[in-house]
């Protein structure tokens, strides 16, 4: 029986098994290779990793674990949980059933893209959602962001810091009186009419077409789609989650314990504020110094 199985190996799980294997804890990382951020081609923000490919990140990291002998790397899907502390059981895509006193969720979200031509495509590229991770690299040129809801306001004040022009669409969306006073009195365009296709010139440029008016074109756009978690090993659990502007999380405590007992979750699977690489690793690591900790004598 292993000590803990993790349930995603990107950032959040790899960290966690990074502090497990240091603990000599017996883990098994399940993954399978697809990691959220793929699209993205170089991933900002990461202290002593900033402006590197994130593939390449986490591959320096699997090979890091690979020096110690308790982890345990699976290229496999988890297809089903069961079990109670200290005796879990996971059910792998490849029929194998494993056993283990702690699980750790990590396993991500998707973003689900709008059935807009071009949306998909440009994904990580000329449409991206966090200035964190990329404002720096388009900074005072003309930005774009599809509104998605009154918590888009939050983000055209945030976007000041980057950039003085900005224009927002409104997708359809019913925006209030006083938020069209708001952004009339910064100053920001607002744009209504649905978005029909995003065009790309170049690696930061965004033609917005629309099912009224003329095109609109911008340096960069800023979208947040609604995200779903990548497997649904949490409902057949009956985990506790948090509802967020544009999607579920998972509810943890302070301990990155999920409401069942023994079981753990880290990363944008369980994160309702900002998610980012930074964030996944702190997490991971809580999660996995917090699973070994609960199995002390």
């Amino acid at each position: 029986m292993d000590d803990v199985i993790i349930i995603g190996g990107s950032f959040a799980g790899l960290a966690a098994a990074l502090q497990l294997g240091r603990a000599r804890r017996k883990v098994t990382v399940l993954d399978t290779g697809l990691p959220r951020n793929r699209f993205a081609g170089r991933s900002h923000g990461v202290l002593g990793h900033d402006d590197k490919p994130p593939s390449a990140i986490l591959t320096e990291a699997r090979q890091q674990l690979a020096r110690y002998p308790a982890i345990k790397m699976v290229n496999a899907r988890a297809d089903n949980i069961s079990g109670t502390i200290d005796n879990f059981s996971v059910l792998t895509g490849d029929g194998e059933t494993l056993s283990a006193r702690r699980v750790i969720l990590s396993y991500g979200v998707v973003d689900q893209m709008p059935d807009v031509p071009g949306y998909a495509e440009n994904w990580g590229t000329s449409v991206i959602p966090c200035p964190y991770c990329d404002g720096f690299e388009v900074a005072d040129q003309h930005w774009g962001l599809v509104w998605s809801g009154p918590q888009s306001m939050n983000q055209v004040r945030l976007f000041h810091d980057w950039t003085d022009r900005l224009t927002v669409f409104g997708n359809g969306h019913d925006i209030t009186p006083d938020i069209r006073a708001d952004l009339a009195g910064r100053q920001v365009p607002l744009v209504d009419g649905r978005i029909t296709g995003i065009a790309r010139h170049g690696d930061h440029n965004a033609t917005i077409k629309l099912d009224t008016g003329p095109d609109v074109a911008v340096d960069i756009l800023f979208a947040h789609p609604r995200t779903k978690p990548s497997a649904s090993l949490h409902d057949s659990l009956g985990l506790a989650t948090v509802n967020t502007p544009t999607g579920i999380a998972l509810k943890t405590d302070e301990r990155r314990e999920t409401s069942m007992p023994g079981i753990y979750a880290a990363g944008d699977l369980a994160n309702p504020g900002i998610p980012s690489v930074t964030t996944a690793t702190w997490q991971g690591a809580m999660a996995g110094i917090f699973a070994q900790q609960s199995m002390l004598a």
